[in-house]
């Protein structure tokens, strides 16, 4: 039980006094002799509130979510149910010297991605290196051998990413994966600080966090910024497949902050080679498209034949310079899980540096040593399918039954090129409201990072969307598996 902040910081009391360490992780809020240093202020305001104030708090941030709408579709349910993304009122905190050291690796990290997307549809130079093997990349299912040659506008491919992390037992920051096609999630961090800030107001102002209301204003000129006209002449616009996506509520909260339009594929023509939207004014053409539609459906004339959420025609607008995608297709190539070890071997050769953040060690089933010991260890290991997402197509080897390890033993033999593994990492902790037991217990969290990139180069948000792990025990933190959310307050360097 932690019963004090640190030897010269005075005695935590209330809402943290039986707080109960998770044993074998990082806490990001508690060491041995109390709250962190760089906290222990924040601690000690948090810590007066009792539990029966934060549980009804909790029930007011809950309420005011759902009435704002902020919620997500549930896939696989008949119903079509609507749920809020579950949030926790307890802060994620993060001192300003492990900011500025993220700040610095995933910026050098985007710009090595973005020079191997370039490089992948360009020359191809990393591979006659032998620097990634070519199998790796071209058997890659996101790999996209017609789009090679192309250009894109205004020279950025992955003009939003989120960038998964995790924190170790010893307090090191690793890479866990790269989401580089269509990451999501971003609206929950702009809205978890709005309630954040009306739940804590005081606690909110001592903190001294730096702000994220203004991603939307900052992603409106990322975009413009890619514009194949002048950024003032520039008309740009959000492509959903629409109100039955589960990210629907973000797409729709990004058009409306950006000041864009959010537009389906009926609202878009392609004539010749541009890009028009149907206005009530008539055609008017669309320089930028933010498109929240998965590549496969972007275009029935490159991708998927059969897909109505596409708009025929878009990718040789691409083509033509004449329309930028962000982000642009293809990129799947570089976020595709069996890429991920290879990331520092980029970093090297494009930037001629070393990596500043580390990553997880990984074994690639499709070679014949790695996938031998993954076979011999499976249930020592997390399996993962390298083109799924959201916690599927996954084996948690250490509470995994015998059926799942033979399931799963059987479809590495099958296709070893879509398997990779790694030893499981304990995940980092956090201080987390538990309704049904009306206290705070720690919690496994993970942190993703929005890094937006303009001609100019890489901005991270000081900020980024902490998911917890809801459920005792759990290491899983998507939404989609019954994870939640905090807001996470990067904190001001002291003046």
């Amino acid at each position: 039980m932690l019963q004090s902040q640190s030897q010269s910081q005075g005695p935590v009391a209330g809402l943290f006094d039986r707080y109960p360490a998770l044993p074998g992780t990082f806490d990001e809020m508690f060491d041995d002799t109390g709250a962190r240093i760089p906290f222990a202020r924040i601690a000690a305001l948090l810590a007066k509130m009792t539990p029966d104030e934060l549980a009804r708090a909790q029930h007011l941030a809950e309420t005011a979510l759902l009435q704002q709408g902020v919620t997500f579709s549930v896939y696989g349910d008949a119903r079509g149910t609507e749920k809020i993304f579950p949030f926790c009122l307890v802060p994620r905190l993060i001192a300003a010297d492990d900011f500025r050291h993220l700040d610095r690796g995933l910026q050098q990290r985007l710009r090595a991605l973005g020079a191997f997307l370039d490089d992948i549809y360009g020359e191809q130079k990393i591979l006659a290196a032998g620097i990634v093997p070519a199998e790796i990349v071209l058997g890659a299912a996101g790999y996209r051998p017609m789009l090679r040659g192309i250009k894109a506008p205004g020279g950025v491919r992955i003009h939003i990413s989120g960038v998964d992390l995790i924190r170790d037992p010893d307090g090191t920051w690793r890479v866990l994966e790269d989401n580089l096609r269509t990451p999501s999630g971003v609206s929950y961090v702009v809205e978890n600080r709005l309630i954040s800030k009306r739940m804590f107001p005081r606690v909110f102002d001592a903190a001294r966090v730096h702000r994220v209301d203004h991603y939307p204003t900052r992603l409106a000129d990322t975009l413009r910024s890619v514009s194949p006209v002048s950024a003032d002449d520039t008309y740009a616009v959000v492509l959903t497949p629409g109100p039955y996506n589960a990210a629907y509520f973000e797409h729709s909260f990004l058009a409306r902050t950006m000041g864009l339009e959010l537009v389906q594929a009926p609202d878009l023509v392609v004539d010749g080679d541009k890009v028009y939207c149907r206005t009530t004014r008539g055609p008017r053409r669309v320089d930028v498209i933010y498109r929240r539609t998965d590549e496969a459906f972007l275009d029935p004339e490159v991708f998927r034949p059969d897909s109505v959420l596409g708009v025929p025609g878009l990718m040789r607008a691409y083509a033509a310079g004449n329309v930028a995608l962000a982000n642009a297709p293809g990129n799947g190539v570089a976020d595709d899980k069996a890429m991920y070890p290879f990331v520092p071997k980029m970093i090297e050769f494009y930037l001629g540096e070393q990596p500043i953040l580390e990553q997880v060690h990984t074994y690639v089933c499709l070679f014949e040593d790695d996938r031998k010991y993954v076979l011999e260890h499976l249930g020592e290991l997390v399996v993962k399918a390298v083109d799924e997402a959201g916690g599927y197509g996954m084996l948690m080897g250490p509470q995994s039954t015998a059926d799942e390890r033979d399931e799963f033993r059987r479809r590495i033999q099958a296709e070893p090129r879509r398997y990779i593994a790694q030893h499981r990492i304990e995940l980092s902790s956090c201080p987390t409201w538990i309704a049904d037991r009306g206290c705070v217990e720690p919690r496994r969290v993970d942190l993703r990072p929005y890094i937006l990139t303009s001609r100019e180069g890489p901005w991270v948000l000081p900020g980024g969307l902490t998911r917890v792990a809801l459920t005792a025990g759990s290491y899983v933190v998507n939404s989609s598996q019954g994870g939640g959310s905090k807001d996470t307050w990067v904190l001001k360097a002291a003046p």
